[in-house]
């Protein structure tokens, strides 16, 4: 995905009319604020630990900003592991459930979850809940922190639908360590 990079970043599909009350702000105005704060992590990654959430509804720019993230790193030598949340579940379970039958690269993918200099996990809140994705995605995340291991996830899941799909547990993970990143506007590829 060469092409999704901060240099083809335009901020024009985001509305200046409109201000959002909650964050006083227009879509364009936010985004650009977010777009310093993706620059910044990006600047900082190596000298200050973060985790990022990026939260809002479909098409806003969420999954393009990750990619925007990865690039970069990876350009820098880090390991970075781009997953859905739906693959991400499918490689914790297979690597669980299915150890004698899972193939090397399964396993290999399952301890870079955990290794890896940043995890991407897209779209949480998009794969099939129970739990035991609940209890996996909490060992996930408390055990990057806790090795302070960056995360970025987004998902279009309001704060509280999160709560409600999995636990207070990872909410409260989130809320403590993670910088909670709002995006809003028009739908981009409707608008393509």
């Amino acid at each position: 995905r060469n092409h999704e990079n901060f240099d083809t970043f335009d901020d024009s599909y985001y509305d200046d009319t409109i201000v959002n009350e909650n964050l006083s702000l227009t879509a364009r105005q936010n985004i650009r604020k977010v777009k310093t704060v993706c620059l910044d992590y990006i600047k900082h990654f190596d000298d200050s630990y973060d985790n990022l959430i990026f939260y809002g509804s479909t098409g806003v720019g969420k999954t393009f900003l990750t990619h925007c993230i990865a690039k970069e790193l990876l350009e820098s030598a880090h390991s970075v592991i781009y997953f859905t949340s739906f693959d991400l579940f499918e490689v914790l379970s297979t690597a669980t459930f299915g150890k004698k039958y899972a193939e090397d690269e399964v396993l290999q993918q399952h301890s870079a979850i955990f290794d890896c200099d940043l995890l991407i996990i897209d779209d949480l809140g998009t794969e099939l809940t129970n739990s035991f994705t609940t209890s996996q995605l909490f060992l996930c995340l408390n055990e990057r922190i806790l090795h302070r291991k960056s995360t970025i996830i987004s998902t279009n899941l309001g704060l509280s639908q999160l709560t409600d799909l999995y636990s207070e547990r990872i909410l409260s993970r989130i809320m403590d360590n993670y910088v909670l990143i709002k995006l809003f506007g028009e739908d981009i590829r409707m608008q393509k």
